[in-house]
């Protein structure tokens, strides 16, 4: 793939509506740690940075629409280092906790919160190397 400074090296992108895009940016970087890496235009766009991970941030405009409370149509997962210091973190900035942080069977640690415009998120930790087969899955291809 060829390197582009203006578009975020990540192979998968979401890109999430919020009403006021600024706002959004200051919220997502105090509570969830990212990195804002571009700026565009006053209030229409942003480029953030989570890890090797990217979000773009994108105002509302034409179809594009912030979510509704009750409906759920996307989630986002983030791996992180220390995932309870992480919802800690989110906690205190106002992030509704949806799932406490947990630890599941297929080795990971997680939570869920839901952000301010309604957007939802699942942090995840790596506490266990696990077989699919272990849990319940079934292994298709080797990553």
């Amino acid at each position: 793939m060829k390197h582009n400074r203006s578009v975020p090296q990540s192979t998968v992108i979401p890109v999430l509506v919020y009403q006021d895009v600024r706002v959004a940016v200051d919220w997502l970087t105090q509570a969830f740690g990212f990195v804002e890496r571009i700026w565009i235009g006053e209030n229409h766009r942003a480029q953030l940075s989570v890890g090797d991970g990217a979000v773009i941030v994108a105002d509302v405009s034409n179809d594009r629409r912030v979510p509704q409370r009750g409906e759920v149509t996307h989630s986002v997962m983030v791996r992180v280092e220390e995932v309870r210091a992480h919802c800690e973190r989110a906690r205190g900035r106002g992030a509704r906790i949806l799932m406490e942080p947990s630890d599941m069977p297929f080795g990971e640690r997680q939570y869920t919160a839901e952000d301010p415009t309604g957007h939802r998120w699942t942090f995840s930790e790596t506490i266990a190397d696990v077989a699919p087969e272990d849990w319940g899955g079934v292994s298709v291809s080797r990553d």
